[in-house]
């Protein structure tokens, strides 16, 4: 049996629609759009899961901060871990809360900043559960996006109709016929 079994002429099943397509989001994919295909489950379920997911990180770095008591480092190793994980929390979420909103200017400088967000989970994973609440995080930007494209799109498309070689200019003639 072939594995091209629809009717020939037909379309495959995969084809998109012209035009500018809309770009998935993690754990939503193309839902944001019309908001169908479970979006609001999703929403619920991303917002569960991130808090799920800081309330555990959390309870595991509790443990780490026992075991440096245990190992009696001192006092002033355990406020700099403290302060560490806290300085870059707050930072993990003011970047991943900042790259909901827009896309970053400069990708090298992001980069850069992965070992921090890294450091930082805590503050990703309280910015993901936040932004879950309202939409699906980086939604609103995407929909911009999108939009903006599709009207570009629309425009081109709009100004491109009719057969563009039997157009002719005001002062050029064209050949004389018989």
């Amino acid at each position: 049996m072939s594995e091209n079994s629809a009717a020939p002429g037909t379309p495959p099943a995969t084809a998109t629609a012209p035009g500018p397509q809309p770009e998935p989001i993690r754990f939503f994919g193309t839902t944001w759009v019309d908001h169908d295909g479970g979006y609001g489950l999703r929403r619920v379920g991303v917002a569960v899961g991130s808090l799920a997911a800081a309330a555990a990180a959390c309870f595991l770095l509790r443990f780490a901060y026992e075991g440096l008591e245990i190992a009696e480092v001192g006092s002033f190793v355990g406020i700099l871990v403290i302060a560490m994980f806290s300085i870059c929390s707050a930072i993990a979420f003011r970047k991943t809360w900042e790259g909901f909103a827009a896309r970053p200017k400069d990708p090298a400088r992001e980069d850069s900043l992965r070992g921090l967000k890294s450091i930082g989970f805590i503050g990703s994973l309280l910015a993901y559960f936040v932004r879950s609440l309202t939409e699906a995080p980086g939604e609103k930007l995407r929909r911009t996006e999108y939009e903006t494209a599709r009207v570009r799109f629309e425009k081109r498309r709009s100004t491109r109709t009719g057969n563009p070689a039997a157009r002719r200019t005001a002062g050029r003639k064209g050949p004389k016929r018989g």
